[in-house]
């Protein structure tokens, strides 16, 4: 016999008495969402950010053309707009067209599962979550010109994310981990 859990009925039960509650949770969330990605950037950016959920749900919207986005995995970021552009091609692994200098915001860091491949969701076998202290992000229109650069993620400078490839762009340190 299948046995339901009594905590989860008295949450039903809960929800249908006083179902301004779910709303108020639903509130209570996405203003937790905004508040977490307002802090990926500097509070002039921020002040006037769109604010993005991952579902494409827009939580507030901006005057100032930033978008930032809550913690998804990777972290809570803030993108200007070619960086908006090049994350849309990430998404749907097309090359991305990017026509001038961006910047990007990740103020409380982030961890990523590959610094050379755009697409991993997890590390390779025997390998570790790449993370990162607070940064700021810099595409630039043509990706070959940071070849040259480093691309070790713990040396403890400026580094090459994803170098080679497309999607590559510097990952600038500027705080502690």
């Amino acid at each position: 016999m299948h046995r339901i859990p009594v905590f989860s009925v008295l949450v039903a039960l809960v929800l249908v008495s006083f179902p301004g509650l779910a709303s108020a949770q639903h509130d209570n969330d996405a203003k937790s969402k905004i508040k977490n990605a307002l802090a990926a950037a500097p509070t002039a950016i921020a002040e006037g950010a769109t604010v993005v959920d991952w579902d494409q749900t827009v939580l507030r919207e901006g005057s100032n053309g930033w978008v930032c986005l809550p913690d998804g995995g990777s972290g809570p970021m803030c993108l200007d707009g070619e960086w908006q552009s090049w994350a849309h091609a990430w998404i749907g692994h097309t090359k991305p067209d990017v026509k001038k200098v961006g910047t990007a915001y990740m103020l409380h860091g982030g961890k990523d599962a590959s610094n050379t491949d755009p697409f991993a969701t997890e590390p390779a076998a025997g390998e570790d979550w790449i993370i990162s202290g607070p940064h700021v992000m810099i595409i630039v229109p043509d990706p070959s010109s940071l070849d040259d650069l480093p691309s070790d993620p713990n040396s403890g400078g400026p580094y090459v994310m994803f170098q080679g490839t497309p999607y590559a762009h510097i990952m600038m340190p500027v705080g502690d981990r």
